[in-house]
């Protein structure tokens, strides 16, 4: 795990496939970012997290004013986010908005489900950066509007193509294309909490 920004108020790093965001209570689950980086910076606080599977951009506040003016982003949904995936197949329309309303899905914790009468507001943009073969795949770049667990997992079944590598969303056929989940946070946009400064952070694509 790399630290990709770093002052006295907030860390940003470069989560790993494979790393939980933050310790369970399950001592199996004691390994996280936020458990490796209280090792050298006790006071951080998780801003957001990231799944298991996912890597990339992963924001920190060091302290508990940072963390809540981070927190109020999010909320407000001033901060920005891009994924980068591999979608099982090729994507009919090369760009286009996903609106699905997902909700908890009690009796198959932890998956989340397609719910139209109860389900939260999910909206996802996206477009496709290229289209690969061998097999049959799409690259593309997400752009979520909303924050909903399992989101651009779920959203990209809704539509027929699930993440390659994907255990809880995917079928035997993109599951087994890959031997991780296909989705990185590549790129994060917010203001800084002290300056109001725009802050641009990217994390190179392992795949």
């Amino acid at each position: 795990m790399t630290i990709l920004y770093q002052d006295e108020y907030l860390l940003v790093v470069n989560k790993p496939s494979g790393l939980l965001s933050l310790s369970g209570k399950n001592p199996l689950n004691k390994d996280s970012v936020h458990y490796r980086l209280v090792q050298d910076f006790p006071s951080a606080l998780m801003a957001h997290r990231l799944d298991f599977g996912t890597s990339g951009v992963l924001l920190l506040a060091l302290d508990k004013t940072t963390n809540a003016n981070l927190t109020k982003q999010f909320q407000l949904r001033s901060v920005q986010k891009r994924y980068i995936s591999l979608l099982m197949g090729h994507i009919a329309d090369a760009e286009g908005m996903i609106s699905v309303p997902i909700a908890r899905d009690p009796p198959n914790f932890p998956r989340q489900k397609i719910c139209w009468e109860a389900g939260k507001e999910a909206v996802s943009r996206y477009r496709v950066i290229r289209y690969l073969d061998n097999p049959s795949c799409s690259r593309v770049e997400f752009s979520p509007e909303t924050g909903r667990t399992h989101q651009l997992r779920i959203h990209s079944l809704a539509v027929g193509h699930p993440i390659l590598g994907c255990d809880l969303y995917g079928n035997s056929q993109s599951e087994g294309l890959a031997k991780r989940l296909m989705l990185h946070a590549h790129w994060i946009k917010f203001s800084h909490p002290h300056t109001g400064t725009s802050m641009q952070i990217e994390a190179p694509c392992p795949f």
